[in-house]
């Protein structure tokens, strides 16, 4: 990752974590969705289509935003464990925040083109 904003969110997803502010992996993502307790997901780029679709499909059930970044890989070392294809923000202040750099990298990149 070369790009700045994405080391910026890579580090906000470090700090959520040191917090126990995320909950990561497939089983817990899908659970924090169903219970409410999910403020924003995050699903790797490399992530299968089934994983993708499944949380498209159980994010927009339950009014969860929902957005494709990163890698399994990245996800993974920024939160300490291994790989990851899915995380759930489970803090309105984080998740708030997290999607405003989102936001911001999204412009950037559309702006750079």
């Amino acid at each position: 990752m070369t790009d700045g904003s994405e080391k910026s969110l890579m580090s906000l997803l470090s700090l959520m974590q040191r917090a126990g502010r995320l909950q990561s992996g497939e089983f817990q993502t899908e659970t924090a969705v169903k219970t409410g307790k999910a403020y924003y997901v995050i699903v790797a780029e490399d992530a299968s289509d089934n994983t993708k679709k499944l949380f498209n499909d159980k994010c927009s059930y339950y009014g969860v935003p929902i957005v494709i970044f990163g890698t399994k890989e990245g996800l993974g070392r920024a939160i300490g464990k291994e790989e990851r294809s899915s995380v759930a923000i489970i803090d309105e202040g984080f998740a708030n925040s997290f999607h405003k750099k989102m936001l911001t990298l999204e412009k950037t990149k559309k702006e750079s083109n």
